[in-house]
């Protein structure tokens, strides 16, 4: 099931410029440095085969480099464990790539499959500590079979241990972002903010600032602070800060913050814990609340009904459909909520 800030970078990585971002600023490849967004195109990641279907937090985007098509495949991994297989899970979602490819015909005159970049965005606090080769999962193969053995490499993005002078020296907005979350209360107030505010006031775009400002949101309901951020007054980026400062004793609770590894531990197992109350049920309401409001304005009664009285997976199942659904009937699949 997603959660608020699965839901975040889901909402952020369906704009190109965080995608190509990501595979310019946080991989070691060159290849897209130069390629122009309009090459970028997100593509269908909803595909089923054999009862097996694409995990929900599953990002396939399409890139034409030169008169060829590069597929790059985003995994979001958010959470407090990590899986040892996962080399093995992305050799198989890769494979239902290139089959769904080749069940709708869309592959080139060639008849040959596409390029595939496999990314895993790992934001969790232990150490990923498993392999990003799939060959090192499989026991030691006499000398005559080892060829025919399965091969998958992934590229692993860990956000929680990006070098910090190598983000604060990247101007880029998901550099910013990813400053946000690994920050010090008072530099996200005193630094960050301001910096987001000029970002923005230089470049902007009102679809993916708002996508930003429900990231934020997100981030503060992570943490059970209610929060509603926009970026439209300087008096709204100084209660933020406000608010950062208060999220300071929680970012430590549950391991946020940068620090022993056994407490960072502890903490996370914490906040999933404490993710099961109440009090966190309300703050997915929150979520959800603020997720429709920016896409289609105030709520009707029968929506505001439904969203007090929904269990967990319905608000979670809601959240999830928000982000690109055409309006309140597609979100809740009822014409009443719409009424």
């Amino acid at each position: 099931m997603p959660t608020y800030h699965d839901l975040g970078y889901r909402s952020l990585f369906t704009y190109p410029e965080l995608v190509r971002e990501l595979v310019t600023n946080f991989t070691p490849f060159k290849l897209f440095d130069d390629v122009a967004l309009s090459c970028f195109e997100a593509a269908d990641p909803a595909y089923v085969s054999e009862g097996l279907a694409a995990r929900q937090n599953d990002i396939v985007w399409r890139v034409k480099i030169g008169e060829q098509f590069l597929y790059v495949y985003i995994l979001l991994e958010f959470q407090s464990g990590v899986d040892r297989w996962m080399a093995l899970c992305m050799q198989n979602y890769v494979g239902l790539l290139c089959k769904n490819l080749v069940k709708r015909h869309q592959l080139p005159p060639s008849l040959l499959l596409p390029l595939v970049l496999p990314l895993v965005f790992y934001n969790g606090v232990p150490h990923w500590s498993p392999s990003t080769d799939l060959a090192a999962l499989f026991m030691d193969a006499p000398a005559e079979l080892a060829s025919f053995q399965a091969s998958q490499r992934y590229v692993l993005i860990d956000q929680q241990r990006s070098d910090a002078e190598a983000l604060e020296a990247n101007s880029t907005l998901l550099a910013l972002l990813f400053r946000m979350e690994l920050s010090s209360a008072s530099e996200v107030r005193n630094t960050i903010l301001p910096a987001l505010v000029t970002w923005f006031n230089n470049a902007p775009q009102a679809s993916l600032m708002r996508s930003v400002e429900v990231w934020i949101e997100c981030l503060a309901k992570r943490r059970s602070e209610p929060a509603s951020f926009t970026f439209d007054s300087a008096e709204e980026i100084t209660d933020m800060g406000r608010k950062y400062a208060t999220w300071a004793k929680e970012f430590e609770d549950i391991g946020f913050q940068k620090g022993n590894e056994k407490g960072q531990a502890e903490g996370w197992a914490k906040g999933r814990t404490e993710g099961k109350t109440e009090g966190q049920l309300s703050a997915l309401r929150g979520v959800l609340t603020q997720l429709l409001r920016k896409r289609f304005g105030d709520l009707p009664e029968a929506a505001a009904q439904r969203i007090a009285a929904a269990t967990q997976a319905d608000l979670e199942q809601w959240c999830q459909r928000s982000l690109d659904a055409p309006g309140l009937d597609a979100v809740f699949h009822s014409e009443a909520a719409s009424a």
